[in-house]
């Protein structure tokens, strides 16, 4: 038996499992390369493992490398992903924490990535592009029902502060007056449908009288339209009745200036000379009764009258003294 040939086939088998078993850690292809990606979240990951599947729409494309808090915030964890270099990962990729199943086995799942989005490349100081998240399924029921049961907390304060004993007491006491209404206008129900009754009868009556004043205020209506268009006439005519008596009054004035300022003057004139002739007239008059025989014989030297003849002396006297 050749001992020789019987190692070298253990080595050989050996390394061939060596290869199967690095073969399989790698994902299935020899030379396949992948990129590492970094993304952060902000809840709990409970049921994500190392080498847990990360999808990309359902395919998947690589697997969880690395979980662990970040030590700058401890209410987020930090996540990295190896994940193949063909996938399309662009700045508008979106990663979610998504449940496979009724086992609760987590996984991530990448969505989004328009193919006129730039790549997504890392920014400093992060090593890795970080890839954004968004509220898984869970977290986002978990937060509606966490403000659905606040909303609830605050309501059945709020209704247990309305049903206290004192307002239980005063819907009681509500709830009796009702009850005694209902019993009194159960009892008064013949009057209240007489009353019924009067009002739609007085309100039919209300109608026919309406009816009948509208009938008769047709012809007092058109009298009043023709007693208002006579009326609007007469203030038309009164109108033009003023326009014409205005333009008269402009037209006198007109002649009233142009006579003061022709014939005024020679009125003004002839008036001072009637003065003057008055004033001869007057003198005339008086010497006439003096010395009536003035007419016939000419005007000689009049007398004296009684008492001139003394004012006369006593003036020549009083200029006579020194």
């Amino acid at each position: 038996m050749n001992y020789s040939l019987v190692g070298g086939f253990v080595l050989l088998l050996g390394a061939a499992l060596i290869g199967g078993v690095l073969w399989l850690a790698s994902g299935g292809a020899w030379g396949s390369k992948q990129d590492i990606y970094l993304s952060v979240m902000e809840e709990s990951v409970a049921g994500l493992n190392l080498n847990a599947p990360v999808k990309y729409m359902g395919v998947d494309v690589g697997k969880v490398q690395a979980i662990a808090l970040d030590a700058a915030s401890p209410e987020r964890v930090r996540l990295l992903f190896a994940i193949d270099r063909a996938t399309p990962i662009r700045s508008d990729t979106v990663a979610v924490l998504k449940t496979q199943g009724l086992t609760g086995i987590a996984y991530v799942e990448l969505d989004g990535g328009a193919a006129d989005s730039p790549p997504l490349l890392a920014v400093a100081p992060e090593r890795y592009p970080q890839i954004r998240s968004k509220p898984s399924l869970s977290a986002r029921l978990e937060n509606v029902l966490s403000t659905v049961l606040v909303k609830l907390d605050s309501s059945s304060t709020s209704l247990n502060a309305f049903l206290s004993p004192q307002n239980q007491q005063a819907f009681s006491a509500a709830l009796a007056d009702i009850a005694l209404l209902t019993h009194t206008l159960a009892e008064r129900r013949a009057s209240i449908d007489a009353g019924l009754l009067s009002a739609a009868k007085t309100f039919d009556n209300s109608a026919a009288l309406t009816a009948q004043l509208q009938r008769q205020a047709g012809p007092l209506l058109a009298r009043m339209n023709g007693a208002a268009a006579a009326v609007e006439q007469m203030g038309l005519e009164t109108a033009q009745a003023s326009s014409s008596a205005g333009r008269t009054v402009a037209e006198v004035g007109s002649d009233v200036k142009r006579f003061t300022a022709v014939a005024l003057p020679d009125l003004q004139r002839l008036m001072a000379e009637m003065s003057v002739l008055a004033g001869s007239l007057k003198r005339l008059s008086e010497q006439t009764e003096r010395n009536p025989s003035g007419l016939l014989f000419g005007q000689g030297q009049v007398p004296d009258g009684p008492g001139e003849a003394f004012e006369a002396t006593e003036a020549q006297q009083k200029q006579q003294k020194p």
